[in-house]
């Protein structure tokens, strides 16, 4: 997990000096109106600040954390996982427009669509932030046929990726989103209803 910049001994670089940089871990999920105002905040506001203001000293990671009461929040992460595979540099766009978007895949805008048409949909979002809705698409679709030994359970092809994603997130034992991780420690002073003033006053304190 993250490292407090004074433990940064305990790291081993091969030919790399340790960087002294802060981590914040946000927990978020797609489908949870809390996580949406946090990361609407970060991005529009808050990550240019960081950029002028706190270069080589901060670096922030977004944690997707599956919330399974509602169905489509697996179905959205996984699209994030696919993008992720394919355009790693669109994360955070497509992230933002899911976020945007993400009405569009609460319960009752999904319980009368099967899974693969779920994904289209997702796919054509993600070709809206310019990458390729064919093969994100070709990613997330589940056959309706057996695996070449007989399974039924057989997923798609970020379900390896996904099944790290919580496992992680498990053993950290985070439950509620969102939920912010400072150099390791849960951050209880932070909260979605926190204004672009609010994380500037935070990042000014404890960012040195």
């Amino acid at each position: 997990m993250a490292l407090a910049p004074k433990f940064g001994g305990q790291a081993f670089s091969a030919g790399v000096s340790p960087r002294a940089v802060h981590t914040l871990e946000l927990y978020l999920d797609y489908v949870c109106p809390f996580s949406a105002k946090m990361f609407n905040t970060l991005y529009n506001s808050v990550f240019p600040i960081v950029k002028q203001r706190y270069p080589s000293k901060v670096q922030f990671i977004f944690r997707q954390q599956i919330q399974p009461w509602h169905p489509a929040s697996t179905l959205v992460h996984e699209a994030a996982a696919a993008v992720l595979r394919l355009a790693p540099y669109k994360f955070y766009d497509f992230s933002a427009a899911l976020f945007e978007h993400q009405k569009e895949y609460f319960d009752v805008n999904v319980v009368h669509e099967s899974r693969n048409q779920t994904y289209k949909r997702l796919a054509k979002l993600a070709g809206s932030t310019g990458v390729e809705e064919d093969k994100i698409l070709d990613m997330l679709e589940v056959s309706d046929k057996p695996g070449d030994d007989g399974s039924l359970n057989i997923g798609n092809k970020v379900t390896d990726d996904l099944k790290l994603m919580v496992k992680a997130n498990r053993m950290t034992g985070v439950h509620v989103t969102p939920t912010v991780v400072f150099n390791g420690i849960v951050e209880n002073s932070i909260s979605s209803s926190f204004t672009p003033q609010q994380w500037e006053e935070w990042l000014e304190k404890n960012v040195v």
